[in-house]
């Protein structure tokens, strides 16, 4: 069934972002599809009012956002609770989870409105905090969540348990804890393999191990997984997709696991996550 509000947000830092807006919502209007504006996109779009993420969240039907992925990771931190339906068109760099250009904006409105998308159910991880009795509201993220060292060019200790088993105590600049969609990402960048989106597995990827036999390991997405930083004597920072990093302080243990909602994430009808990987990867196959 074809989207009733769309909740449009885009990237302002983006040039002539704002005239994209505008050709967007004429679009939509153009299929009697009502259109909300986030605020600061009102603003660059040259309208009075705008919403919160939040309105959006409680009155859209669908997301569309024009912006490349770090927008769509942006969205998804500031929904909190409230899991929306994200349509991406890719105003940015590479773009594994946008699917539309913003040169066929026109082709991917017809395509909502004429209710010819295709959804892939993304997992979200969640992690929380904890140090004694005290413990941080529970953090979503879509992406990954990441443990990293501060300024000081030095290695971690990462003392690290699934289900309560020991795994390993990471000697490292930092571990990935990465969801198929995050595989393409910060995961891949330090080694890691690219997972299928529909694989229900996460992986723990460790940042310049010092120890070779250091490598990614995959686990099932219902684990649990244990990070606690053993060398109390140097900071260890956790950041959910990019966001603003947070301390964890001597004798905390992160915990992470697959959040209970999952974020429903568009695509064209003739895009695949294989054609996806294929293309912005750029495997042409072998020349031999």
């Amino acid at each position: 069934m074809p989207p009733k509000t769309i909740g449009l947000i885009a990237h302002t830092g983006k040039p002539r972002v704002g005239d994209l807006v505008n050709a967007i919502a004429k679009e939509f209007d153009r299929f009697s599809i009502s259109v909300l504006l986030e605020k600061e996109t009102a603003a660059i779009a040259g309208k009075k009012s705008g919403h919160s993420m939040s309105e959006l969240g409680a009155a859209a039907d669908l997301l569309v956002v024009a912006g490349g992925d770090g927008t769509i990771l942006h969205v998804v931190g500031q929904l909190g609770e409230v899991i929306k339906p994200i349509f991406g068109i890719n105003v940015g760099a590479l773009g594994f989870l946008t699917c539309a250009s913003s040169s066929t904006y026109r082709e991917a409105v017809e395509c909502i409105a004429k209710d010819r998308i295709n959804f892939s159910q993304r997992a979200l991880l969640e992690a929380r905090v904890r140090l004694g009795e005290k413990q941080t509201a529970k953090m979503i993220a879509l992406n990954d969540a990441v443990l990293s060292r501060g300024e000081l060019s030095r290695l971690v200790l990462l003392c690290t348990r699934v289900n309560g088993e020991s795994l390993t105590e990471f000697n490292a600049d930092g571990l990935i804890v990465a969801t198929p969609t995050g595989s393409t990402a910060y995961s891949l960048s330090a080694g890691g393999p690219i997972l299928d989106p529909e694989s229900g597995v996460f992986v723990i990827t460790p940042i310049c191990p010092h120890v070779l036999t250091n490598r990614s390991i995959i686990v099932a997405n219902g684990s649990t997984i244990e990070i606690e930083a053993s060398d109390p004597d140097y900071p260890v920072f956790l950041t959910l997709d990019g966001r603003k990093p947070i301390h964890v302080e001597r004798g905390s243990i992160v915990t992470i696991r697959k959040a209970k909602k999952t974020l429903p994430l568009a695509s064209l009808p003739d895009a695949s996550f294989f054609s996806v990987v294929r293309q912005k990867l750029k495997w042409s196959g072998s020349n031999l």
